[in-house]
């Protein structure tokens, strides 16, 4: 124990530290959430700094820090689409989705995704159906991240992998039933500059011990890896890296942080702040799997690389690799918070809200234990996961994709449509992706394309076909906004124009 102690103090020093910060945020959270509003969406008060933090660091989870860093060593050069593609979809949904969604949300008083559909398309069978996606979704996206924090402090701290995913399940199902969405906000922040930190040394440290740039280019061991099919067909290759990036323009975790905003205006402060930081953190963390072709080999799981990485007193000095310990187990605390909290959120709002009616206080009471018994679930699950990191999380992404981009994008900025139209769409995407899997034709073409391509056919056939919903809410929304840039799909003569003063701007 004395020697233990000696080599991994610092680490359990800034370990205990940062959790009795997250233990005041909590505390903090639970003060301020005084009903529904305020702890599913932070009374929809929140600045665009705040927000703009928190949707890069519900992003940025071990996916990235452990899971994307490595895969590098797999897939080579190529593997920065992945990034590159992450950087354009943020920005997109910012662009696209922010906007009318912050809008829409607050006029209907919606506080989850399903809840916004169900207004926006009518029938509790939307309702329904995208609740139970979320669910599984986030149980899929819950098991890789704890999968992650369980091999960091296996491999640095000599934990078992058990224990450690048990640590990790404690603290974050504490603070986060706890203190509800301000609480994850809060400390979003705080995460997200610890992994702006990490992530800028881990490159560096990296780097220099691998010799530097040039050898991403001109090592002997890096030279299969900069081929253009270095590890997979690059359709293949653009399907992974499609399938993980689209979802930040309809994943329920990243797009519910809108439902917060206070004005229009916090949106063009938050676009920045979310979209550099994504962008700087994964132009820093995508290379490491390369370098590691020089300093490992024999590697036959590449989720860790990065933990045999921070423990290697040659790339990393002692107090170095202590931090970094400490960042990229927040960065796995930032995405399991959010994940926790939209599905049991969705479970209380959109599942057992609907069977029995209840209160507010009743619904954040229920939403409490739905914190707590999806955080067992996944932890339960992660001690035999059903796969590597990327790949379990590239799952999810694909679900996402292919039920909730025509629901969500068109929804927004195209009046047609009904609660038909949506649940046809998810059926035949769903169906498309399952299928494409069980037939192996993955291998050369990735799922997402046919089942994203099958989905949005279908939206578009059944809402042309299909009457639309004429709940007067949503022809209120509607009305309320500018014409969207560039929409070729409207169908019907636009509404005469309400005073300029009670337009929502873009």
């Amino acid at each position: 124990m004395p020697h233990w102690l000696t080599d991994h103090g610092i680490a359990v020093v800034l370990l205990v530290v940062y959790t009795g910060v997250l233990a005041w945020h909590a505390r903090i959270g639970k003060r301020a959430s005084k009903g529904v509003a305020d702890y599913f969406v932070g009374g929809r008060s929140m600045g665009g700094v705040a927000i703009g933090a928190s949707f890069f660091a519900t992003l940025v989870s071990t996916n990235s820090y452990i899971g994307h860093a490595g895969k590098g060593y797999e897939y080579g050069l190529p593997w920065f689409l992945m990034a590159l593609l992450m950087v354009v979809f943020a920005w997109l949904s910012w662009r696209l989705v922010a906007p009318r969604l912050r809008a829409f949300t607050r006029e209907w008083e919606s506080v989850t995704v399903p809840d916004f559909l169900a207004v926006r398309f009518g029938g509790g069978g939307v309702r329904a159906a995208s609740a139970l996606v979320i669910v599984i979704a986030s149980l899929l996206y819950v098991i890789a991240i704890f999968k992650g924090a369980g091999h960091l402090f296996q491999t640095f701290l000599g934990v078992s992998y058990e224990l450690s995913v048990i640590f990790m399940l404690i603290v974050v199902m504490g603070y986060t039933a706890m203190g509800g969405f301000i609480s994850v906000v809060r400390t979003d922040v705080i995460q997200g500059g610890l992994m702006v930190i990490a992530a800028v040394m881990m490159f560096g440290y990296v780097s220099s011990a691998a010799g530097g740039v040039d050898v991403l280019f001109t090592a002997p061991e890096t030279a299969r890896l900069r081929e253009l099919e270095a590890g997979v067909p690059i359709l293949v290759l653009l399907g992974i890296a499609l399938s993980g990036s689209i979802k930040l323009i309809v994943d329920p975790r990243q797009i519910s942080r809108f439902y917060a905003l206070r004005s229009a205006v916090s949106i063009r402060t938050g676009i920045w702040i979310a979209v550099g930081g994504i962008l700087l953190v994964q132009m820093c963390l995508f290379p490491v799997g390369m370098y590691a072709s020089v300093l490992l080999t024999g590697v036959t799981d590449t989720d860790l690389i990065v933990p045999t990485l921070i423990t290697d007193r040659g790339v990393f000095p002692p107090l170095a690799g202590d931090f970094l310990v400490l960042a990229i187990v927040a960065a796995a605390m930032s995405s399991l918070d959010s994940v926790l909290l939209v599905a049991a959120s969705v479970f209380t709002r959109d599942f057992i809200a609907e069977i029995r009616p209840m209160t507010g206080v009743s619904q954040v009471s229920w939403t409490r234990l739905g914190v707590v018994a999806f955080a067992i679930a996944g932890a339960g699950f992660a001690f035999r996961p059903p796969g590597d990191i990327v790949a379990i999380t590239i799952f999810s992404g694909s679900l996402y994709a292919v039920c909730f981009t025509p629901a969500v994008l068109l929804g927004l900025h195209w009046r047609r449509g009904d609660g038909f139209t949506v649940l046809a769409s998810m059926a035949v995407g769903v169906t498309v992706l399952l299928g494409w899997l069980v037939s192996g034709a993955s291998s050369w073409l990735h799922e997402v394309f046919p089942s994203l391509a099958a989905s949005t056919a279908t939206y578009v056939v059944c809402a042309r076909l299909r009457p639309i919903n004429t709940d007067a809410r949503v022809d209120t929304a509607f009305r309320d906004q500018p014409p969207s840039r560039g929409n070729v799909m409207r169908t019907t003569k636009p509404p005469p124009s309400r005073s300029a003063s009670s337009r929502v701007p873009l």
